[in-house]
């Protein structure tokens, strides 16, 4: 089974996580910045809401996929919101994309909000969620 994981951040946040999810799962994980150069059956796609939304660069990123993908799997961090799923399966199915209905979410810190998070017991639940979908 192929599996890429795609991850954009600000703060860093998404970045614990993703790299909790690849330490799980043995794959690296990589920035958006890095184009898929072949088909996977899994991506993992992380994300975080800024200015109530997901960055452009995760937009841009999921326009621009041109290898097959047998569902994209979201993640995210965010200090107000629940989640940037919605968001991101808007785009991944604009894109003619199977999106998961599996996603992993936790608070993420933002200035006074939320401090220390994601924290250790959110970066294993991370890790439990990744080894979940990919068996």
């Amino acid at each position: 089974m192929k599996i890429a994981i795609r991850y954009y951040t600000k703060t860093g946040n998404t970045k614990k996580l993703a790299e909790a999810i690849g330490s799980a799962i043995n794959v690296e994980a990589k920035t958006v910045d890095e184009p898929l150069t072949e088909d996977v059956d899994i991506l993992f796609l992380g994300s975080a809401v800024y200015a109530a939304g997901i960055d452009e660069r995760v937009k841009e990123f999921i326009e621009n996929i041109n290898v097959n993908i047998g569902k994209a799997v979201n993640f995210s961090s965010a200090a107000l919101i629940k989640s940037t799923y919605n968001q991101v399966k808007k785009q991944v199915e604009q894109k003619g994309l199977k999106m998961s209905e599996d996603e992993f979410h936790c608070r993420g810190a933002f200035k006074f909000v939320h401090r220390g998070h994601p924290d250790e017991t959110d970066l294993k639940n991370a890790q439990e969620f990744a080894k979940r979908i990919v068996n």
